[in-house]
């Protein structure tokens, strides 16, 4: 690479130890800052690859372009599931539509976005994912540090906390993990279904002031 240009291969911008869908932070490697590129590849089949979200929850927006890049994929929009081979592109401008793919181990699908008229930010998901790698490794201390740095810069993601719960709360640190999570939970309403089935909070979910329905 130089400053005027890159050449570069997916598997070459590959994260470490990952668990799930492996990770290609295109925009951060890069250094991207017009608009958000990311990959995923699948390490079985019938592997999530794209998390199911809709760009309207949690303020992002963005209008987006998926690229089946190789592999095979099914991508559910609104419900409707689609056969998405390889060269297959699917486009979703609508924030609100619900989406996700699973594919074939070896998949590998690029999405691309941003908000229209705005100027490009980074997804709060984004910032925090960086720190999921040290989920493989058992390392939750790093990965406390790197949560609580992002959530200094970005107090107001609800991601951020969410996962610092669980990162805690897997560090044995439990008093702190409920803390955060019932902040989580006041940010975003969608974190307390997730937090009554989610094994990272396994520890404390038995505590009188765990968050319920």
């Amino acid at each position: 690479m130089s400053d005027r240009y890159a050449v570069v291969t997916l598997d070459e911008m590959a994260l470490g130890p990952q668990t799930g869908a492996h990770w290609h932070p295109v925009r951060r490697t890069l250094g991207i800052q017009a608009f958000g590129i990311n990959a995923w590849t699948a390490t079985e089949d019938g592997q999530q690859v794209i998390g199911e979200h809709a760009e309207a929850d949690g303020g992002a927006a963005h209008e987006e372009v998926y690229v089946v890049v190789s592999g095979h994929a099914s991508f559910t929009l609104d419900g409707t599931t689609f056969d998405a081979p390889a060269g297959t592109v699917v486009h979703v401008p609508d924030p609100a539509v619900k989406r996700g793919a699973v594919g074939e181990s070896g998949t590998t699908i690029l999405a691309i976005g941003a908000k229209p008229g705005s100027v490009f930010t980074p997804s709060p998901w984004e910032r925090t994912a960086e720190a999921l790698r040290y989920w493989q490794t058992e390392e939750w201390d790093k990965a406390i540090e790197l949560l609580e740095e992002h959530l200094a810069e970005t107090a107001d993601s609800g991601v951020t906390v969410y996962n610092l719960a669980c990162a805690l709360a897997r560090a044995g640190r439990g008093e702190e993990a409920l803390e955060r999570l019932r902040q989580a939970v006041t940010m975003e309403d969608r974190f307390l279904e997730l937090a009554q089935s989610d094994d990272d909070l396994a520890s404390i979910r038995a505590d009188p002031s765990f968050p319920r329905p």
